[in-house]
């Protein structure tokens, strides 16, 4: 059978909600759809926190029947394939659902196979993940008693790439409240080259490990992870930079195979697991070489298909993959559907890249970083009404702001598509 919808969305998740919201609030009367097979709508960025017991994450779930938008046609399956040159997309029902506009936005796919063991250790004893399970991150922080807490994240592309230290500055906050600390070694380890890509937010956070006494080490790519010996094996990715340690002292019987690798025991390991585009856009014709979605870094509009729009973490944007990214793109991707209604071209509009990260540093303490597609530090100039002048030093309102306005923003004003 096959379905027709002026505008299809293939996404529940925040980038196809907002689109959609915003569609309707524009011209009420317009045929959207969304493609979207789960039960559950989840305000992410909030687990990060549910992960050291500062928010409830009851709180970070309505039901996926609560935030699509009112007018909105709701077909509850997934996306599984595309056909482009027809304007159609197959889904698991079996249906053909064809459009004049499709906006694709069907977030990012979690791949644990990517990790040697990782499919067989994720979220079960001493491993976890905040991506995954933050409740069982909790219980994994509080039953810690001390020894090597190693916090860690893959090659891949990751949704909210802050996440993985957020919570290693947390839960270093939290053993420091506690008193084990100092019987604790704290290890950072990233393939990346440094802690932050924005200099000035850098400068602040290198601050904040020393503070903790955390071991940073980058150029680490962690390829296995044994849960029964409780070691994971990093592979450099540099190897004349593969000694640089933040915080000179050995991690607890860390220790060399061979010239590439390192073995490192774990009491607690959390680590972002390794993330891709889901597997209908990534082996379709909409992605590029890497496997993400072929669209124009500044329109958002598909490189090849004029009808086709994409945002959002499946997207193939030079950029990191977050929330407030989606905030900045979404109203391009609208604006353009609606000019191309009318007449056979988009809008001057440009996305520049910009993404922020509320870097959590403890209970209470928060930076903020925004950010363009070139790094360069863009901070929000609202943040000076709460009195915040200086968003990449740590600030307790900017906690405030990450706690309390930004879930209250997302469900009150992103989801319904009004402005922020």
């Amino acid at each position: 059978m096959s379905v027709h919808h002026k505008v299809l969305v293939i996404g529940g998740g925040t980038a196809g909600i907002m689109v959609s919201a915003q569609l309707k609030r524009a011209k009420r009367d317009l045929d959207v759809a969304i493609l979207e097979p789960a039960d559950t709508h989840y305000y992410q960025p909030a687990w990060t926190l549910v992960g050291a017991n500062a928010y409830d994450f009851d709180k970070t779930a309505r039901p996926m029947k609560d935030v699509i938008p009112a007018g909105v046609t709701w077909i509850k399956e997934a996306a599984t394939a595309f056909k482009p040159e027809e304007s159609a997309v197959l889904a698991s029902d079996g249906n053909e659902y064809t459009y004049d506009f499709l906006v694709v936005a069907p977030g990012i796919k979690i791949d644990t196979s990517l990790i040697e063991g990782l499919t067989e250790s994720l979220d079960k004893g001493v491993v976890c993940s905040n991506y995954t399970d933050p409740k069982h991150t909790w219980e994994v922080l509080k039953n810690f008693k001390g020894g090597n807490a190693v916090f860690t994240q893959p090659t891949t592309p990751i949704k909210c790439g802050g996440a993985p230290q957020k919570i290693c500055y947390l839960a270093s906050d939290y053993f420091r409240k506690e008193g084990i600390l100092d019987k604790t070694n704290v290890v950072f380890a990233t393939p990346g080259t440094v802690i932050f890509g924005v200099p000035v937010v850098a400068k602040t956070l290198m601050n904040v490990i020393h503070r903790y006494g955390i071991h940073f080490k980058p150029y680490y790519a962690p390829v296995k992870i044994d849960s029964e010996k409780r070691e994971v094996t990093f592979k450099s990715v540099d190897l004349d930079e593969n000694n640089c340690l933040v915080n000179e002292g050995n991690v607890l019987n860390e220790r060399t195979q061979g010239e590439t690798s390192t073995i490192m025991p774990f009491d607690m390991l959390h680590l972002a697991p390794p993330q891709t585009a889901p597997d209908f856009v990534k082996n379709s014709t909409l992605a590029n070489a890497a496997g993400w979605l072929d669209v124009n870094i500044e329109t958002l509009q598909h490189v090849r298909h004029q009808n086709i729009f994409g945002l959002g973490d499946t997207a193939g944007l030079p950029t990191a993959k977050t929330g407030a990214a989606i905030r900045k793109q979404a109203p391009i991707v609208v604006a353009n559907i609606l000019k191309l209604m009318e007449a056979d071209s988009i809008t001057d509009m440009k996305y520049n890249g910009y993404s922020s990260c509320p870097l959590v540093t403890g209970y209470g303490k928060m930076v903020l970083a925004e950010f363009d597609y070139k790094n360069n530090f863009t901070p929000d100039p609202q943040l000076k009404k709460m009195l915040i002048f200086n968003s990449y030093k740590e600030h307790w309102r900017l906690w405030m702001l990450k706690k309390y306005m930004l879930p209250y923003l997302y469900w009150n004003k992103m989801m319904k598509g009004k402005p922020v």
